[in-house]
């Protein structure tokens, strides 16, 4: 098998490629990472010294590649074939990135200090995150009222993104009522089989999560 994916079943980076994956029909090893393993951060290690997953290994590529969004690039580019999750026209491609970047910075990037907080018990003031992240939901609402993806009018690397994304947002931030746009995609991402997929196997995992009693009874 060609390709190695290293990865830990909690982590939403993860998922977003996990997503991918699975979209594409790839075949692929995955390699569990324990980072309270010092042997398994030592091997992470040696294929990406910041030491942060996933990161995949292709037999056909000299090194490891990090970062999920640099991740489905290539897989797009060399594992595709008719269903890629990047529009060949390049301005629809640029608002796929937009997109996925919007959820990497500004869902992703709050969430994870408001659980990093939580689980290192410094009770420090998270008003800008949920601020951040209450604005996140508002321009989402509006970009999603005449599509059914958030990107363009097809599952993309945008919506990977937004799947892990808004899963763990919407437990320390419920998606509000008045926001019919963004819960209906929300439901949308969370019954695609790819989704359900990465949830599924994830299950076993979720109580190790800081807000584990958050998380909605029909994803336990």
């Amino acid at each position: 098998m060609s390709l190695t994916l290293y990865y830990h079943p909690l982590s939403s980076f993860c998922h977003k490629v996990l997503v991918a994956l699975y979209e594409y029909g790839i075949e692929f090893e995955s390699r569990l990472i324990d980072l309270s393993s010092e042997k398994d951060r030592e091997e992470l290690k040696a294929l990406w010294p910041l030491c942060k997953f996933p990161v995949i290994v292709d037999q056909k590529h000299p090194h490891g590649l990090p970062e999920s969004s640099v991740i489905i690039e290539y897989l797009d580019r060399f594992y595709a074939g008719e269903h890629c999750l990047l529009p060949s026209d390049w301005e629809t491609a640029l608002q796929v990135r937009l997109w996925d970047r919007f959820f990497d910075q500004y869902v992703q990037g709050p969430l994870q200090r408001i659980v990093a907080d939580r689980l290192h018990e410094t009770h420090g003031d998270m008003t800008a995150e949920h601020n951040t992240l209450t604005t996140a939901y508002g321009m989402l609402d509006r970009q999603l009222a005449c599509r059914n993806w958030v990107a363009n009018q097809t599952f993309s690397m945008a919506d990977c993104a937004a799947a892990p994304a808004l899963f763990y947002a919407s437990t320390l931030l419920p998606l509000p009522d008045d926001h019919g746009h963004l819960r209906g995609y929300f439901d949308r991402l969370m019954q695609r089989p790819s989704v359900e997929r990465v949830i599924e196997q994830a299950k076993p995992w979720f109580a190790f999560y800081p807000y584990a009693e958050a998380i909605p009874e029909r994803f336990r």
